[in-house]
């Protein structure tokens, strides 16, 4: 179990030095205002607006961008609470003597955001083949298909995050869960605005 646990530990690494988003430029008024508009249609406005907004140069007002950006966003915070999972998974290893059922719900929760983290990825992956077929202005079949497997691949991990708030539900309060269920929050709120900005271009590209 130890040689398991340190793998998904530099697994996790290496996803998040790969993957982790680049740094923000200044935003131009117009693309900003793109952004923030578009932000209006998710559950989080402002959180995606702070998230996304440092892209607008990247973004300018092309919702297939965005919905790449927001999805790298999601890759980046999905990776780094698997490593912090993967850390704290090692002290209770390590360090014994703790709550079982806390050690338990820790590896569970490791487990289902390192498939998480798979499955943003691929989205990320898929998304970048979206120019190509189509870019941000309607599209064929291939294209619609490939933003299906987004939509899939987004709304799995956001399930997969939901599950590790709710297997920390039978631990005991205190310091250790409230963090991880705090940062699992964090997270589940830009994936949340990732997958709505995905559903939001695919209506754009299906609709008559």
């Amino acid at each position: 179990m130890r040689i398991l646990r340190l793998l998904f530990f530099l697994t996790a690494a290496v996803f998040l030095t790969a993957y982790a988003a680049e740094e923000p430029a200044p935003a131009p008024s117009a693309a900003a205002e793109f952004i923030r508009t578009s932000c209006e249609t998710t559950l989080y406005p402002e959180v995606c607006y702070s998230s996304l907004s440092g892209y607008a140069n990247a973004v300018q007002q092309d919702p297939a961008r965005l919905a790449g950006a927001a999805i790298g966003v999601s890759l980046s915070r999905a990776a780094g609470m698997a490593i912090y999972l993967a850390n704290l998974s090692r002290q209770a290893y390590f360090g014994g003597g703790g709550d079982p059922r806390a050690a338990a719900a820790l590896r569970d929760c490791f487990s289902v955001f390192g498939d998480a983290v798979s499955q943003i990825r691929g989205s990320m992956k898929q998304m970048r083949r979206v120019p190509a077929a189509g870019g941000g202005g309607g599209g064929g079949e291939e294209l619609r298909f490939q933003m299906s497997n987004v939509q899939t691949w987004m709304s799995a991990a956001l399930t997969n995050e939901d599950t590790c708030t709710d297997g920390l539900q039978e631990v005991a309060d205190g310091p250790m869960k409230s963090d991880v269920c705090d940062r699992t929050v964090e997270v589940k709120k830009v994936t949340s605005n990732a997958l709505a900005l995905v559903n939001s271009y695919v209506d754009k590209i299906t609709s008559p």
